[in-house]
């Protein structure tokens, strides 16, 4: 990295509507990070949302007055070439493919997830060759630049990496970041007094320690019931003789394991009325596009945490700014287990807290890892090592088995079902599957 000249960015998947909010933490945070060329970068069917997006970019630089140069492009290499960062947040089959995630599960009875179960399944099946393309690209373009990735199923995804490319690269997900924000709120200090320890993998998380202020307060909120959840999960209250014997907090994505039936109702009654998650972000994306439109904006919209994945962005910038000043501090990231959790293979991608240097993070061991937590790990992440054996090799037989194991799916005769219309409705970004 060139501390001189500053630094070359590359956001694949420019034309999100997240990006709004990586464009105002990279002018909010220049003065300890200069960036000096965004790119940002989509395919094709996403350049009508690329220049929406990419000309509020280019309105909120320029209102800061700061000296980036913003670009749009279609070509990817041209983006990547050279960058100090390359951040993946991407969606293959857009917001359509998610719909059939969502739908397809639940007629059979089964949890219709984005990235949890059947449907986070086949996301990752379409998304991890994709990525691998992608990370050919940095290992010939860009040798040295980290890869951050945001793109759903993030632990599945970062794996996948890890297991089949050299490219330096790092999982983020802004469930974590909630977590900090809740408890800095719940006690009214700043995010930096707080410390919450979390066990486990993406979207399966426990919060098992939670120091405010110097001071354990775990067993506080666990005697209140207090508990987090994000706005792409349905809100039914957790049992509170449950918790209590638990020990832990339980990310917001547990309810789908510990309370699958009230969880089902829910989905299925929601999808009878409005539609699942990705009708409602279909509406709120159609929305956003319009007020991005507005050439008076030149800020990120308020509306934009309506999206589901408020602070993803801030969690990205805030990574890239501790690796370039080797700042040394506490995030929660997605990197490879090595000897922290024994009961997992090394290489199995986990969300744990690390220490971010300017060589990057150093996973620090838990204190604790309560017994009764790790069956459900180990299950899952026997699914997840199967399914990305089955992304790139294109096998139905490796497929079936990860689609049996995934602690949602409770038959072969469903999973046979499931899987057989699930590839058949993903066939276009499957050409793995379809040779």
């Amino acid at each position: 990295m060139t501390q001189q000249s500053g630094l070359k960015i590359a956001v694949i998947g420019g034309g999100s509507s997240y990006t709004p909010e990586i464009v105002e933490g990279f002018i909010r945070n220049y003065d300890k990070m200069p960036v000096r060329e965004l790119w940002l970068v989509d395919i094709e069917q996403g350049k009508h949302k690329l220049d929406i997006v990419g000309n509020l970019a280019k309105r909120m630089v320029q209102q800061s007055g700061l000296p980036i140069e913003v670009h749009l492009t279609l070509d990817r290499r041209e983006a990547i070439k050279d960058a100090d960062f390359v951040s993946t947040q991407i969606r293959v089959g857009l917001l359509e493919a998610r719909k059939r995630d969502e739908h397809i599960p639940i007629t059979h009875g089964v949890i219709g997830q984005e990235t949890t179960g059947p449907g986070g399944m086949m996301k990752a099946l379409r998304t991890i060759p994709v990525i691998l393309d992608i990370c050919r690209d940095i290992e010939e373009l860009a040798p040295n630049a980290w890869m951050l990735n945001f793109t759903n199923p993030a632990g599945i995804v970062t794996e996948a990496v890890t297991k089949h490319s050299k490219v330096k690269s790092i999982g983020l997900c802004n469930s974590p970041v909630n977590v900090q924000k809740f408890l800095a709120e719940q006690y009214g200090v700043s995010e930096q007094e707080v410390l919450p320890e979390f066990v486990g993998i993406n979207h399966l998380h426990w919060v098992t320690s939670a120091v405010v202020k110097g001071e354990e307060k775990l067993h506080e909120l666990l005697e209140g019931g207090t508990t987090y959840t994000a706005k792409n999960v349905p809100t039914t209250g957790w049992d509170q003789r449950f918790l209590q014997s638990l020990g832990a907090i339980p990310t917001y994505y547990l309810k789908y394991f510990y309370m699958t039936d009230i969880m089902f109702d829910e989905m299925k009654e929601a999808m009878d009325k409005n539609g699942t998650r990705a009708d409602v972000v279909s509406r709120v994306e159609t929305e956003l596009f319009e007020l991005y439109k507005d050439e008076n904006l030149k800020e990120k919209p308020k509306q934009l945490e309506q999206r589901g994945g408020a602070y993803y962005s801030e969690a990205a910038v805030n990574l890239m700014t501790s690796i370039y000043s080797d700042r040394r501090d506490i995030q929660t990231l997605n990197v490879p287990n090595g000897n922290i959790y024994d009961f997992l293979p090394q290489d199995a991608s986990i969300e744990v807290n690390c220490v971010v240097t300017a060589q990057g993070p150093t996973a620090l061991p838990p204190k604790r890892v309560p017994d009764h937590i790790k069956g459900l790990l180990h299950a899952v992440k026997v699914y997840e090592q199967l399914t990305i054996e089955a992304a790139v090799t294109g096998d139905r037989g490796i497929a079936l088995q990860a689609m049996v194991h995934h602690p949602l799916v409770p038959s072969v005769a469903v999973a046979e079902k499931l899987l057989d219309e699930m590839l058949e409705a993903n066939k276009a970004y499957l050409p793995n599957f379809f040779k």
